[in-house]
């Protein structure tokens, strides 16, 4: 069997009624579309599986190589979890119209009613216009019958925390908690797979038939954690040629590193894959000696978890959020 290498994939483009043009202009993702609202980079969702693009693998898609790879892919212990699911999905979102309200169940409910895992996440911000915001949690102490007082009466908005956004903020968003991205922003989004919303509030906007998108106001009731948490933003400090935490659970560990000379990485210390978003800048991913695959803004790759070491060679100042699970 021949030796694996950092796969990237063909992205998996979808229009959204809030979508904008930043995916493909600022990004470089191949639509010609001005409501491209999200890039699943890596997806291994039923019905959206990622296919390889580069290398002798091109033309498989992430389940038959988790087939076949197993743990050299994943990871051992992660392949003993989950098997030939892929556990995380990876996304680019541009919000070029506010989203609708919404919370995701946790796995114990999504596994109830859907057989499916529940939805944990975090963005982090790439770039926002001047006083963009998202929503994130309740802006004070909430119950289930003020939370549904304020539905009927249309003044959900009282009761939201809304946070403004600048790029290199950070969010972490655990299932139950209600939120929302704000239009004129564009971010990374690192979840599990799982692809079960439950819509709370859309603005009364209709699509493009004049109709209303379906609403799941029962269903998100057992889901919502009502609890104030009076913060919602993650603090972190971004420092050159640094790898910096900034989301650590039980699903997923997230990091970003802002560099202008080589990082050498060692990952004998997980036992997981790992993946590379690429932010900013250009950078040249050297795993053996003459073995090299480079990425640029835009462009995610899966690091097989049989690969322990590598070397981050930037072109000038880039940026890279890396992910694994631990």
């Amino acid at each position: 069997m021949k030796t694996l290498y950092p796969l990237k994939f063909h992205p998996i483009l979808k229009d959204k009624i809030w979508g904008g043009a930043r995916l493909k202009k600022i990004l470089n993702k191949p639509t010609d579309s001005d409501k491209c609202g999200e890039s699943w980079e890596i997806s291994a969702v039923l019905g959206n599986i990622s296919k390889v693009s580069n290398g002798f693998l091109a033309g498989n898609n992430l389940l038959e190589l988790t087939e076949i790879y197993m743990g050299d892919l994943v990871g051992d212990m992660i392949y003993e979890r989950f098997g030939i699911e892929f556990p995380l999905l990876i996304k680019f979102i541009d919000a070029n119209d506010i989203l609708s309200v919404q919370v995701h169940p946790d796995d114990e409910l999504a596994m109830e009613r859907h057989k499916a895992y529940g939805k944990t996440e975090m963005w982090y911000i790439i770039e926002a216009e001047k006083d963009a915001d998202i929503i994130c949690g309740f802006n004070r102490e909430m119950d289930r019958d003020t939370y549904l007082l304020h539905l009927k009466n249309k003044t959900l908005k009282k009761i939201l925390n809304f946070e403004k956004v600048s790029a290199g903020d950070v969010f972490f968003t655990p299932s139950g908690r209600i939120h929302a991205v704000g239009a004129g922003i564009l971010l990374a989004e690192i979840q599990q797979t799982s692809d079960i919303t439950y819509r709370i509030y859309d603005w009364d906007r209709v699509d493009d038939k004049g109709k209303p998108r379906e609403m799941h106001t029962e269903l998100a009731l057992d889901a919502i954690d009502f609890k104030y948490y009076g913060k919602y933003r993650t603090d972190y400090e971004m420092l050159l040629n640094q790898t910096t935490v900034i989301a650590d659970c039980k699903y997923f560990t997230t990091n970003v590193i802002y560099f202008d000379k080589p990082v050498e990485k060692d990952y004998s210390f997980v036992d997981s894959f790992v993946i590379y978003m690429c932010l900013e800048g250009k950078i040249d991913i050297n795993y053996g000696p003459g073995l090299s695959e480079k990425m640029v803004a835009g462009e995610s790759v899966l690091i097989p978890a049989i690969i322990k070491n590598l070397r981050l060679v930037p072109v000038g100042k880039s940026k890279a959020l890396e992910v694994y699970v631990r």
